[in-house]
């Protein structure tokens, strides 16, 4: 695993081509550009390339100049293929054997979106697991049936090869990309920065298109999610929830995960650790009593299913938000 040098920052290339969608290209550079150890040198050097002639046309309507060709990709510690093409063309073979390089010297390979395509088109996700856009992802799979795709995770890391889901999921990936590199205070420092959850719960599933509730009965599933969510210190079961909404309780679980993306089960563990996070950020309550208040029973419950979802502890996670905003209210 990379981990961050002592003497040089990593060297981060992301590849630009003709027609590519600036906020795609944008993601990398918010996240690891302008970043700066304890002694204020650079942690990552984030430069753009592309293998056609500048200037290149974008989809926003204006044309970008990178400095620097695929050569770039023999140097770099990280390498970043931003969303392809949305008919998923074949790559040029220039890309693709500048993409086989740069994974056989040891970069670590990062696909956002559509970019998961010339990565698998290279070979680079063969017998691994990948993400794409859902709405691309049984065009991957019937392409490249040798990758398996997962089409309801925001973003797969298997074997130093990293690939999200569309648009805003890249940003999930590469904020979880500087976690490892950097810890989890910088990259929920970034996090803040830009606005965005530090660490998203759920899966794509959630964001597929899905007709809107308008039955009496889905009103009624609305209603019973919103009373679990005001009420997560207490025990809900699924027989007692699917009375309330007046389903079975093979309908309340199907439509459940239909609604949601994910099963009830972990969907009440994303709003309690999401509330315990709440309240360990804003108040100075013992944890267990925020154990208790999210529906965790004991600190020690609370203490495994922070570990196990965040790679923290209660007590670790209110001390670094604090750092954190005890910093920011200082005067530059």
């Amino acid at each position: 695993m990379l981990t961050l040098p002592r003497i040089r920052p990593l060297e981060v290339a992301v590849i630009a081509f003709d027609g590519i969608t600036p906020f795609h290209l944008s993601v990398p550079c918010l996240v690891f550009g302008a970043l700066l150890d304890e002694a204020e040198a650079p942690l990552f050097m984030v430069r753009v390339c592309a293998a056609a002639a500048a200037p290149l046309p974008t989809a926003a309507g204006f044309a970008i100049v990178p400095e620097h060709d695929l050569s770039l990709l023999d140097m770099a510690d990280i390498v970043v293929m931003p969303s392809w093409h949305d008919d998923c063309r074949a790559a040029p073979d220039s890309l693709v054997m500048a993409l086989q390089g740069a994974h056989r010297r040891g970069a670590r390979m990062v696909g956002l979106c559509l970019g998961a395509f010339p990565l698998a088109q290279a070979g680079l996700l063969d017998g691994k697991r990948a993400a794409t856009h859902w709405g691309m992802a049984a065009i991957l799979a019937a392409r490249h049936p040798q990758v398996m795709v997962e089409q309801e995770m925001l973003y797969v890391d298997d074997g130093g090869v990293l690939t999200s889901a569309g648009v805003a999921a890249g940003l999930d990936c590469c904020l979880y990309l500087l976690r490892q590199l950097a810890g989890a205070g910088l990259a929920n420092k970034v996090a803040r920065r830009l606005l965005v959850a530090p660490h998203r719960q759920g899966g794509q599933a959630q964001f597929i298109e899905r007709p809107l509730p308008v039955s009496g009965s889905e009103g009624r599933f609305a209603e019973v999610l919103a009373y679990v969510a005001s009420h997560l210190g207490e025990v809900h079961s699924i027989d007692a929830l699917a009375e309330r909404a007046a389903m079975s309780r093979r309908n309340f679980t199907r439509h459940f995960r239909h609604a949601t993306g994910t099963s009830f089960k972990q969907w009440l563990l994303g709003q309690r650790l999401a509330h315990a996070q709440g309240l360990l950020e804003k108040s100075a309550v013992a944890i267990d009593i925020v154990a208790q208040e999210a529906g965790f029973g004991t600190a020690m419950s609370l203490r495994q299913h922070f570990r196990a979802s965040l790679q923290t502890s209660p007590s670790a996670y209110r001390k670094q938000f604090r750092q954190q905003a005890s910093r920011a209210l200082q005067p530059a």
